[in-house]
């Protein structure tokens, strides 16, 4: 091991490697180191692939993610540290407690969601999520560490040269059969650790660990309300979704399954007259604009809030006359081709921590204009005052050449300029064309007019202007709900 890091203690073992404590002599501060096995460090090309994702894991910065600080080698052997998060995993809590309250369960699933958002949106798959690798810190924090390092080492799939690959008790099917995976995969493995807290055991149990994988392939998932009667509807639909077979019914990312677990936690809290544990602090940071009674849901429970909702507003129609201001409806592009948005990610590249609210990207492309990706809040309305810009950009599908970028925001009064790439995406402004659009004292939806540069994969939407925040006087920021590309 490096001189820099004294090992202390095993802290435990698996079958692709070992934790120990340690110190970091350099800055006098414990640290979790871990050390691949020798039999996996053998072979070049994967080496190279573990240091390439170790840089990129180490680039994650969130509350909900556990730090990496430094990797590298010794004596040929692969290691990565960790910051030390001193307390429990979520396993020992749940076997510790069995059924956690139902708004603390929902509470720890909110946070590890928002820790691989923050993941999801770098490109990052976990394909490990388990509550053994969910860290509960000494103020109750959850935190999701190893994330997919050392799998990286190995194919997708149960085995490689006859070596089990850990458990498969929250394995996707479609990473059980060995197929391609992507964010969904990890959505559907939080859903079954929420299984987990909310029930206090596993959905499948068999002999073999391939038996139990097949079962995920295979089997439904058991009714948690026959489990736990007392689970509210909102909190079963969540779990209903997110554990569908079929990648394509989940949650398209994991920002639209958040948005439901955080109306499920305030069904819970509310059922149950108040908070329990680390439901207390997450209820309060979730803003008030997404604070709503569950009606999404793909179930019997969601369609009852529905009619309810719809008899509601008749009333207020009936009492009112019809004043009440109806819901703001999506970017309306009839007429027009809508050419597909696969990805966004946020663009920061003058910033101290070159990242902007990264866990809320999906929401600008989620269907769903009351959600929203937001900039940080800043001291002037004028964002180049403090650096040249903030952005947001959209990945298509295939190179498209739109004539129109249809922007929504909560808010009007925001300034941009649109540019285009037809590679990378670029790490600086300076590697995008353009600008190619631009919009002064927008509204709350604007259709920016492109010029014709030809088919690109890549478009930002840079905002030089932001608009006051109605929930901070003298803060802001940009707030953008949905976006589409239109012929």
């Amino acid at each position: 091991m490096s001189s820099r890091y004294r090992l202390d203690a095993k802290l435990g073992s698996g079958g692709m490697s070992t934790v120990y404590l340690a110190r970091d002599e350099t800055l006098e501060r414990w640290v979790a180191v871990k050390v691949l096995h020798r039999e996996i460090s053998e072979e070049p090309d994967q080496l190279e692939r573990f240091s390439r994702e170790a840089r990129a894991v180490a680039q994650l910065s969130h509350p909900n993610v556990v730090a990496v600080i430094d990797a590298g080698q010794d004596s040929g052997r692969p290691y990565i540290v960790f910051e030390y998060v001193e307390g429990e995993t979520l396993k020992d809590r749940i076997e510790r407690l069995g059924k956690l309250p139902l708004d603390e369960a929902a509470a720890y699933a909110i946070e590890v969601g928002r820790g691989l958002a923050v993941a999801h949106a770098r490109r990052l798959v976990h394909r490990d999520v388990k509550p053994q690798n969910v860290l509960i810190d000494p103020e109750g924090r959850a935190k999701v560490t190893d994330f997919g390092i050392a799998r990286s080492l190995e194919s997708d799939g149960l085995t490689r040269t006859g070596r089990v690959l850990g458990t498969t008790d929250y394995v996707s099917p479609e990473q059980a059969m060995g197929h391609e995976v992507d964010a969904r995969s990890d959505i559907y493995s939080l859903g079954i650790v929420i299984y987990e807290m909310v029930s206090g055991e596993l959905p499948f149990q068999a002999d073999t660990i391939v038996g139990v994988a097949m079962k995920h392939v295979n089997e439904g998932m058991p009714d948690i309300q026959r489990r736990r009667p007392e689970t509210s509807a909102a909190l079963a639909a969540v779990l209903e979704r997110s554990t569908e077979k079929e990648p394509k019914k989940r949650y398209p990312d994991m920002a639209a399954m958040l948005a439901d677990l955080e109306e499920a936690l305030e069904v819970e809290i509310a059922r149950a007259g108040g908070a329990h544990g680390e439901a207390t602090t997450v209820i309060d940071s979730v803003p008030d604009r997404k604070r709503r009674l569950p009606g999404r849901r793909r179930s019997l429970a969601g369609i009852a809030l529905v009619v309810a909702a719809a008899a509601a507003a008749l009333a207020i129609v009936l009492l009112t006359g019809g004043e009440e201001e109806p819901p703001r409806p999506a970017p309306a592009t009839e007429g027009s081709t809508t050419f597909e948005i696969t990805g966004a990610s946020d663009f920061d590249p003058f910033g101290d921590d070159q990242e902007e609210h990264s866990e809320e990207v999906p929401q600008a492309i989620d269907g769903d204009p009351e959600t929203a990706w937001t900039t940080e809040q800043y001291e002037a309305a004028d964002v180049t005052a403090l650096k040249d810009g903030v952005g947001i950009y959209f990945e298509t599908s295939e190179p498209v050449a739109p004539g129109a970028i249809v922007v929504q925001t909560q808010e009007g009064g925001w300034s941009a300029e649109v540019y285009a790439a037809a590679d990378g995406p670029p790490d600086d402004l300076d590697g995008w064309e353009g600008p190619i659009g631009e919009v002064t004292d927008a509204g709350d939806e604007e259709t920016i007019e492109l010029a014709d540069v030809g088919e690109q994969s890549y478009f930002l939407v840079w905002f030089t202007l932001l608009h006051e925040s109605t929930e901070t006087p003298g803060r802001f920021q940009a707030e953008v709900t949905e976006v589409e590309l239109v012929e």
